[in-house]
């Protein structure tokens, strides 16, 4: 499959979105290496109608005009992944749910490890809001882009 991409700057650095002929199918941050998400070549396609269009919903959304996404994603996964990535889609805008939590919305209530495998492998960050998944104790885990990043995220959400 063919993939293209476009670099955008944002308050949280630069981002490489990446798009199939299905969707939006990841969004990289600055340090990330691509094998992690199996994407392999790459043509950078900036006037690609998904990836000028989530650049200009990101930037709403980082302007505080956008609080909800309305982007195809081409999620790329096993079922379960997807299952648990879909679920991310559900949790509004400036909450917060725990692995536990997820794992109870996908009928799996004691899957919470899997789901933190599955969430620690979303290609869709910020759109698929894994920033909004904490600790049970409400303590900040890994991110993609950093806990930094996460706690940037989950402030900015939540002013």
């Amino acid at each position: 499959m063919n993939f293209v991409y476009k670099t955008i700057k944002t308050p949280l650095g630069q981002l490489k979105l990446v798009a199939s002929h299905l969707g939006l199918r990841a969004i990289l941050w600055e340090h990330e290496d691509e094998r992690r998400l199996k994407i392999s070549v790459c043509t950078k396609d900036a006037k690609h109608s998904v990836l000028v269009e989530t650049e200009r919903q990101l930037n709403d959304y980082f302007s505080g005009r956008l609080k909800q996404f309305f982007i195809t994603l081409d999620f790329h996964g096993t079922e379960f992944q997807k299952e648990v990535w879909k679920a991310l889609l559900s949790i509004p805008f400036g909450e917060k749910r725990s692995y536990g939590q997820i794992a109870r919305l996908i009928g799996r209530p004691k899957a919470s490890r899997a789901v933190g495998t599955a969430i620690g492998k979303n290609p869709i960050s910020i759109i698929a809001p894994c920033h909004r998944v904490i600790g049970q104790d409400g303590s900040l885990t890994g991110f993609a882009g950093g806990l930094e990043a996460k706690a940037f995220l989950l402030n900015w959400e939540s002013r």
